[in-house]
């Protein structure tokens, strides 16, 4: 749906969006869940914001999100940040501080399986449907088509389904 690029926008110009509102000037599916695209931007302004309070800028959105999918499971991103605020537990901290239902940890042992999922989920998942991940020059896990492990920028920009270049929004002030 999106096409390869990065789209930077604002909240109110994503709310305004194809992402949201669905196609037009093509046959509209009678499926295309808007108010659930809403509600989704909607929690991850929640946590844009959480993120800027700290001092993070540079964020970015992707996943089923982006593709044609009616009614897409979440919204996926990363954000940019120093290594040793994040490896130090401050970073973790301070978001935690802010958020009232301390959803910030990127430890495993902290997923919980969902109905209907073959993968646990992160707490940040069930409590908003977002996952934000910390990306400070790290390989993603995801692989591309020859089996080299690509970094957040690199895997985000990609279908995980078809392997197909995507485009990524990146969050505005």
């Amino acid at each position: 749906m999106l096409p390869p690029g990065d789209y930077e926008v604002t909240f109110d110009e994503l709310r305004a969006s194809i992402l949201v509102v669905g196609p037009s000037g093509t046959i509209a599916s009678s499926t295309w869940d808007g108010s659930w695209r809403r509600r989704l931007v909607d929690n991850l302004e929640l946590l844009v914001t959480q993120l800027r309070q700290v001092g993070i800028t540079e964020i970015f959105a992707d996943g089923s999100f982006v593709e044609d999918k009616d009614h897409p499971n979440d919204i996926d991103g990363y954000f940019v940040c120093d290594l040793k605020r994040l490896a130090s537990g401050e970073l973790e901290r301070d978001l935690n501080l802010l958020d009232p239902h301390k959803i910030w940890t990127w430890d495993p042992a902290t997923r919980r399986a969902y109905r209907g999922y073959p993968k646990k989920q992160l707490p940040m998942w069930h409590q908003y449907r977002i996952e934000l991940y910390p990306h400070f020059g790290q390989p993603s896990g995801i692989t591309d088509e020859y089996g080299n492990e690509l970094e957040f920028p690199a895997a985000f920009r990609k279908c995980r389904r078809d392997g197909q270049a995507r485009g990524i929004v990146k969050i505005k002030r």
